[in-house]
């Protein structure tokens, strides 16, 4: 799709603009053309397609939903693609982006946290009333206090508008991020929700938080916690909390070849969970942790994701032998988990942004804000004026620092997405 409706202008980044310019108008010229300024964020029309329909079909082959986590790239246009592949609902991380999606039109949403706010709890409540927007929305809920910050904003509520609100209670790990450590606080706060008249969906949680490698012991220890999962969910069934079929959700981003062989398993009366995963970050995989990590290429049948961002930044300056610095910094990549890695060269002779070249020997060592240093090994040379293409590590600390990126097949710029950050 073309994005006809939003206008960039002379302060968006990666674009040389001398008057508001409906971005719509920019689809169907060359890298090389003079509109686009360097740093720019690409991303590969190719890879992105290719992701979201691995994603899409293991998850339909394995009968379960894919509520994307969105927060990755809080992009309308790359929701638009993960909806149409037939994600069933979008996940966030904060009220602001449950705010954000639901001007994007998103049906059914699912905030991956606790809402604790009684100005968001109400905001919400008159968003579920209103015509023709959200259908449904899911929360998470690791106290007493977030149920009754939701009991008060929907009390009174028609049935119909409570019925469109989904709680599940959260389940996480000792020494590990949010959510409850036992059985029987689950069950407790279950409980809590069940008697303020809220319907109880099933049993959330994040298995990243479980476990910091994917090497057998680290899939072993996520292993253990979705059985967990599933225990807690056949309790609240058992206490009655929960009608019907039980809902179980986790991440799934680094291990969702894990969640999908362990939580759809069926209890103990035969029955089949409903299963929601929310990886986020697969639908432009990276160059560094999500590359490393990759669940899908250890799922049979499945295919290895491609990485599709790349940030290109001018060689700023060569100071002395070995040492290069682009205009490149922790304003435009990320850095919290690894230093991004050169991986393409456009030689200033190609006119800044001709052919790419594989550029090997060159090593991301330093980020200052707007410069990154550069170590060249013996036998590679970059000149001032030269274009480094650098993968990212972490797509969702890259997104979050650009406003628009270019959508390419080749050097074709095919369309250019928005980020609502």
């Amino acid at each position: 799709m073309t994005s006809a409706g939003p206008t960039a202008g002379p302060t968006t980044k990666g674009l040389r603009l001398d008057a508001p310019t409906p971005l719509g108008e920019l689809a169907g010229r060359r890298l090389t053309d003079d509109v686009f300024s360097l740093p720019l964020l690409t991303l590969d029309d190719a890879a992105l397609a290719h992701n979201i329909a691995v994603a899409a079909r293991v998850c339909a082959e394995r009968g379960v939903e894919h509520w994307p986590h969105v927060k990755t790239h809080m992009s309308p246009e790359l929701w638009a693609r993960q909806e149409a592949a037939g994600a069933a609902g979008a996940t966030v991380a904060t009220p602001v982006q449950l705010r954000t999606v639901h001007a994007w039109g998103v049906r059914r949403a699912l905030l991956a946290n606790e809402l604790l706010d009684e100005r968001d709890a109400a905001w919400l409540r008159s968003a579920l009333e209103g015509d023709g927007g959200l259908e449904e929305a899911w929360l998470e809920v690791d106290s007493p206090r977030g149920v009754e910050v939701l009991a008060r904003a929907f009390d009174g509520a028609s049935p119909d508008v409570v019925a469109r609100l989904g709680v599940l209670v959260e389940l996480g790990a000792a020494g590990a991020r949010t959510g409850l450590r036992s059985l029987e606080e689950v069950r407790g706060l279950a409980r809590a929700v069940h008697d303020a008249g809220l319907r109880l969906l099933g049993v959330v949680g994040y298995e990243g938080a479980v476990a910091g490698t994917t090497d057998a012991p680290g899939r072993a220890a996520v292993a253990a916690w979705c059985g967990q999962v599933r225990a807690a969910a056949e309790a609240l069934v058992a206490d009655g909390l929960v009608a019907g079929v039980p809902v179980l959700s986790a991440g799934g981003s680094a291990f969702v070849d894990v969640v999908l062989d362990e939580l759809p398993r069926p209890s103990a009366d035969g029955s089949v969970p409903r299963v929601v995963v929310r990886s986020g970050a697969y639908v432009s995989h990276d160059h560094g942790h999500y590359e490393r990590a990759d669940p899908w290429s250890r799922i049979a049948g499945a295919e290895p994701l491609r990485a599709a961002i790349t940030v290109w930044g001018q060689v700023l300056s060569v100071p002395e032998p070995g040492l290069a610095l682009l205009g490149v910094g922790r304003r435009d990549v990320s850095f919290d988990i690894d230093l991004p890695t050169p991986m393409w060269l456009r030689p200033a002779s190609d006119d800044n942004l001709g052919a790419a070249l594989p550029l090997t020997g060159a090593r991301v060592t330093a980020l200052n804000d707007q410069h990154a240093f550069v170590s060249l090994d013996a036998g590679t040379t970059l000149e001032p004026g030269d274009v480094v293409g650098l993968g990212i590590s972490h797509p969702c600390t890259t997104f979050d620092k650009w406003r628009v990126a270019a959508v390419t097949r080749g050097d074709d710029v095919v369309d250019l997405y928005t980020f609502d950050f």
